[in-house]
């Protein structure tokens, strides 16, 4: 038996970290966090260093493969992710050039049968005004080149990843659920508890 795996999917600043924390107190789960302040080639990704996307991407799939290691895997309990592993590629592909999506691709399909999987996906959709407004507001220098063109290509990418998902996945509008509130997860809490 391994501990079940959630992970928490969205475009940036739709809240998966805050809602990873809610629902690591509730079930209770260990919470593992996207690795972002530690990226040491991230902020010059973002603002559009073309250089510096390939190993940007791949901090990424290393920091992440090592997270969810099949062979440290905890063997009980419940464990909460704010970001998922397919993401990663979701990301590289919209932002590589095709040589170093070529290079990048062909590693993360070697290293990503040693990432353990999750039993469920949750993910978070909101407006882009929405995103946009929250990403002003908590001021990452880093995300200063996000843009609504940026967020849009992103949601079509998520929503082909949610068709091809190899397991459930719980979508969460954020417009009309308030998951910052007990009664806006309490649907969410119990498919997780029913997650295989």
């Amino acid at each position: 038996m391994a501990a079940k795996l959630t992970s928490i999917t969205g475009l940036p600043a739709s809240g998966k970290t805050t809602l990873a924390e809610a629902l690591a107190a509730e079930l209770p789960a260990e919470i593992i966090y996207e690795d972002y302040a530690g990226n040491p080639f991230l902020a010059e990704a973002y603002t559009g260093n073309a250089e510096a996307r390939l190993p940007s991407q791949l901090y990424y799939l290393t920091s992440r493969v090592k997270q969810l290691s099949r062979w440290t895997w905890p063997d009980d309990g419940v464990v909460v992710t704010d970001y998922g592993f397919c993401q990663d590629r979701i990301y590289a592909r919209a932002t590589l050039s095709e040589a170093d999506w070529n290079a990048y691709a062909a590693l993360a399909e070697r290293v990503e049968p040693l990432v353990h999987p999750p039993a469920g996906i949750v993910h978070l959709e909101a407006p882009n005004a929405v995103l946009l407004e929250r990403i002003a507001r908590r001021g990452r220098p880093f995300e200063r080149g996000i843009d609504a063109g940026f967020l849009s290509t992103m949601r079509r990418a998520y929503s082909r990843l949610e068709a091809r998902a190899a397991c459930p996945v719980f979508r969460v509008d954020c417009e009309t659920t308030d998951v910052g509130t007990a009664a806006g997860r309490a649907d969410l809490l119990a498919w997780i508890r029913e997650l295989p």
